[in-house]
Order: structure tokens, then C-alpha cells, then sequence
């Protein structure tokens, strides 16, 4: 968590098991740090593509916007299943990593004038672009325009 930005949580409740053993089991989506509602937005995107364990053979499926977020309800051929989807502010999170320290800058001995900086080349090798000039290795797998 940045300090002074609020992050949000999104959750879902969704009905897992069928019969006697139906039960409720919540997990956390992903986190939006911003306004709320940003979070919402998102959480909304979340809900409309969201497919749930629960009926294997949907017959119908109606999403209604509550006053703290979304409520899906599928019915199947024998039983109807809800999916609740919240947004709450995050205030702790126990295995949440440590916030990154800045790094402090090297001290120039008096006298000396500071090294320019060397200019960065291409953030990516431009050999690695499709025809359209689109990087073809994805940010995740390390690109160097991409931190």
C-alpha cells in the first residue's frame, strides 16, 4: 500500500457445493488503489465476466447492483446459486510485502563535479517488434521498458 492512497479490496461470496452441503466462501479478487470509485468500476468488470462453479448448466443469470457492489444470481435446472460481490478498503493485510525503501542517492565527493548520466538506449530491441511495432515479449517475461 502506497501511503496516502487508499486501496480497496474486491471480494467474492459465492455459494460452493450443492444440497445440504451448500456453503459460502469468500476470497479476494484483486486490489484497486484509488478512488472507490475506480474500485467499483473494476469490481463491476469483475462481476459481468465472472463464471461460478455453481449450476453446471445455467438457465438464467441476472446481475443487480446493491448498494455496496453487485449480487449475481444463476439459476440452474434444480437450484439457484448467488455470487456477492463487494469492494472494501483495505486497513491490514498480514502477508502483505514489505513497502519498497527508497534508495538513497550516492554522495559526490566535494570538488567534483557529477558524471552525467548515460542516455538509456532503446528501451527493447527493436528486432523483437511484430509488424505492427509491437513489442513481441511480453512486460511480464522482462521487457526493459516495462518495470
Amino acid at each position: 500500500m502506497s501511503p496516502g492512497t487508499t486501496t480497496w479490496a474486491l471480494v467474492v461470496e459465492t455459494t460452493q457445493g450443492v444440497g445440504q452441503r451448500k456453503h459460502t466462501v469468500a476470497r479476494v479478487l484483486g486490489h484497486v488503489e484509488g478512488a472507490r470509485a475506480e474500485a467499483l468500476a473494476e469490481l463491476e468488470r469483475q462481476a459481468r465476466g465472472y463464471v461460478p462453479e455453481h449450476p453446471g448448466s445455467p438457465r438464467r443469470r441476472r446481475l443487480l447492483r446493491t448498494a455496496d457492489g453487485f449480487l449475481l444470481v444463476v439459476e440452474g435446472s434444480w437450484q439457484t446459486f448467488a455470487s456477492r460481490f463487494t469492494v472494501g478498503e483495505l486497513l491490514a493485510d498480514s502477508d502483505a510485502p514489505p513497502a519498497p525503501q527508497p534508495e538513497a542517492p550516492e554522495p559526490v565527493p566535494a570538488g567534483l563535479p557529477a558524471a552525467p548520466e548515460e542516455p538509456a538506449g532503446p528501451a527493447f530491441d527493436p528486432d523483437e517488434l511484430d509488424e505492427d511495432g509491437i513489442p513481441v515479449r511480453p512486460a511480464w517475461l522482462g521487457r526493459r521498458d516495462r518495470s
